[in-house]
C-alpha cells in the first residue's frame, strides 16, 4: 500500500490508515495465518492498486500478454482528476473479492501484489517540491474486521518486509513511484498532461507488451541511439523492459535526458523547435499588429 505522506496528517473518518508515521525500527504486533476467525476477510472486500511490477509476476505467472492480463483482471483509475492513471485489481464479477481468493487462501501467493504484502502496514512516500530525494516512511492499517493485531507475535517492520520479500518490489517499483511523486510534487508548474502523454504513460507503465512493440519499431529505433546489446537486453527480459520504460518517461515527461537522440533526429528535432518557435513568434507579430490597426481604425472613427 502506498499512501502520500502528507495525506496522513490527520485522521480521517473512514480512512483504516492511522495517522502516526514511524520507520523499520518499529515493532509491531501483527500475524495473518490460517485457521484465524477473519481468514480471507481482506480479500473479500478488496481495494488493491497495483504497481508496474505486481502487473509484470502475475502475467508472466498466468503466461499472459499484458493486454489481456489489464482487460480480465484489472479496472483503471485516475490518481488525480485530469491526471496519471493507476491500475486496481478488479473484484469477481457483481462482487467485491478478490478473483485469487479461494477457502486455502491466496492462489497467487508466491506473485500476491505489494499491498497484499504490506498489508497491515502503509507506505507512504513523499516529495517536497523543493527537494529532489523521495522520503519514506510507514504507518499501521487497522480494520474491524482484522484479527490478525491480536495474535501475541511481535515483529520489527524490517523483518516483516524481508518474510513478505518486499525488498524486490519496493526496488523494481522505485522508478514508477518517482514518477507519480514527481507529478505530485511539481503540481501546476509542469502544466496538465496532454491526452497523448497520459496514453504513453499507461502504455508504459502497466501495458509492457505494447510497449515492446513500441520500442522494437523501426521509427523509436531511429530516433534513439540504442545499441543492439542494450536493445537485445530490452526485449529480452520484461523487467529491464520495464525499467527502462521509467527512464524513458522521465525524459519524455520530465525532460530527465538519459537515453541519447541519434544525431540526425536531434539535429531534426532542433531544426523543428526553431522553425516551431519562429512560426509563433510571425504569429505573435501578426496578431500585434492587427491589433495595432483596429486600434487605429477605431480612433480614427473617434
Amino acid at each position: 500500500m502506498m499512501e502520500d505522506l502528507h495525506n496522513q496528517n490527520v485522521e480521517t473518518p473512514g480512512n483504516p490508515v492511522i495517522p502516526r508515521t514511524f520507520d523499520d525500527t518499529k515493532v509491531i504486533q501483527f500475524q495473518c495465518r490460517k485457521g484465524i476467525s477473519c481468514w480471507n476477510a481482506c480479500c473479500s472486500n478488496i481495494d488493491i492498486s497495483l504497481t508496474p511490477y505486481d502487473i509484470l509476476r502475475l502475467k508472466n505467472r498466468f503466461e499472459m500478454g499484458s493486454g489481456v492480463f489489464l482487460q480480465k483482471y484489472t479496472v483503471p483509475y485516475e490518481m488525480e482528476q485530469g491526471s496519471i492513471a493507476g491500475v486496481k485489481l478488479r473484484p469477481v464479477e457483481n462482487g467485491t473479492a478478490c478473483q485469487f481468493m479461494t477457502p486455502e487462501g491466496c492462489s497467487v501467493y508466491e506473485d500476491r501484489p505489494t499491498a497484499c504484502r504490506y498489508y497491515p502496514i502503509a507506505l507512504l512516500s513523499s516529495r517536497r517540491q523543493d527537494e529532489y530525494i523521495d522520503r519514506e516512511a510507514y504507518a499501521m492499517v487497522k480494520e474491524a474486521h482484522c484479527l490478525g493485531h491480536n495474535e501475541p507475535r511481535e515483529i520489527s517492520v524490517a523483518d516483516y518486509r524481508k518474510e513478505q520479500g518486499l525488498a524486490e518490489y519496493d526496488e523494481l517499483a522505485r522508478g514508477w513511484r518517482q514518477l507519480i511523486l514527481k507529478k505530485q510534487s511539481s503540481g501546476p508548474s509542469i502544466g496538465k498532461p496532454s491526452k497523448r502523454s497520459l496514453e504513453l504513460f499507461f502504455m508504459v507503465c502497466y501495458d509492457l507488451d505494447r510497449f515492446s512493440s513500441f520500442v522494437a519499431s523501426d521509427g523509436f529505433f531511429s530516433l534513439y541511439d540504442i545499441s543492439a546489446e542494450e536493445m537485445k537486453k530490452i526485449l529480452s527480459d520484461d523487467t529491464e523492459l520495464m525499467l527502462f520504460g521509467f527512464r524513458f518517461l522521465k525524459q519524455i515527461l520530465y525532460g530527465e535526458n538519459t537515453i541519447e537522440l541519434r544525431k540526425d533526429a536531434a539535429d531534426k528535432r532542433k531544426e523543428n523547435y526553431q522553425e516551431k518557435a519562429q512560426r509563433l513568434e510571425l504569429e505573435a507579430a501578426k496578431r500585434r499588429a492587427d491589433e495595432q490597426d483596429d486600434a487605429y481604425a477605431n480612433h480614427d472613427k473617434e
